[in-house]
């Protein structure tokens, strides 16, 4: 049996019954919690995040007019959650210069990654998303991993879905230079010999 979609959820809430909250909830906690945890880098702080961006869920539903799906409406509220914490700590997300980064060496960063078993790709793609600055490693997330579509992830930060894909491609390289740099370099080397 399918499960409701959030629109039943939202209408009972609407009319009073505070439990169906607890459903969107399991649906959204995991998502949430992944997405704080990828901008904030802590997990007691993500964990904090993604409880207030509930409550404030909560609180706003009535402002919730349908618009934009509502997946896209609580990582917005996710999003902006952790903004504020970042600013509120002053935190310095880390950077990482791309500048003096071949496209050839990217390329053969990524070239290595199609080369890898899908568990063992999966795991260092995750550990270097852990090292992007938090806006990158949530917009790759939301992308990549949740399939958000450009126009889904404008609604989200507040930019038009051009500014969007550049800043998708800038996360990528980022993310191509990590990679690379955490990739053994004799694996590389291998995997440039094999390919002469």
């Amino acid at each position: 049996m399918a499960l409701p979609n959030d629109q039943f959820y939202i209408d009972r809430i609407m009319k009073g019954d505070t439990q169906a909250f607890t459903h969107l909830v399991e649906r959204y906690k995991t998502l949430v919690y992944t997405l704080a945890l990828r901008m904030i880098k802590n997990t007691e702080e993500a964990e904090e995040a993604a409880q207030d961006t509930f409550v404030k869920v909560f609180r706003s539903m009535e402002k919730f007019k349908g618009e934009s799906k509502f997946s896209t409406w609580i990582y917005r509220v996710a999003y902006n959650t952790c903004l504020d914490r970042i600013k509120k700590h002053k935190t310095v997300p880390l950077t990482v210069d791309i500048d003096n980064y071949g496209s050839r060496q990217l390329a053969t960063a990524e070239n290595v990654l199609d080369a890898m078993d899908g568990e063992e790709r999966h795991r260092a793609i995750q550990e270097c998303l852990q090292q992007l600055p938090g806006e990158d490693a949530f917009l790759l997330t939301l992308y990549y991993f949740e399939e958000q579509s450009l126009e889904e992830i404008a609604k989200i930060i507040g930019i038009k879905a051009n500014n969007v894909k550049i800043k998708l491609f800038r996360c990528r390289k980022k993310l191509g230079e990590i990679v690379r740099a955490r990739l053994e370099p004799e694996i590389i080397s291998e995997y440039e010999r094999e390919r002469k």
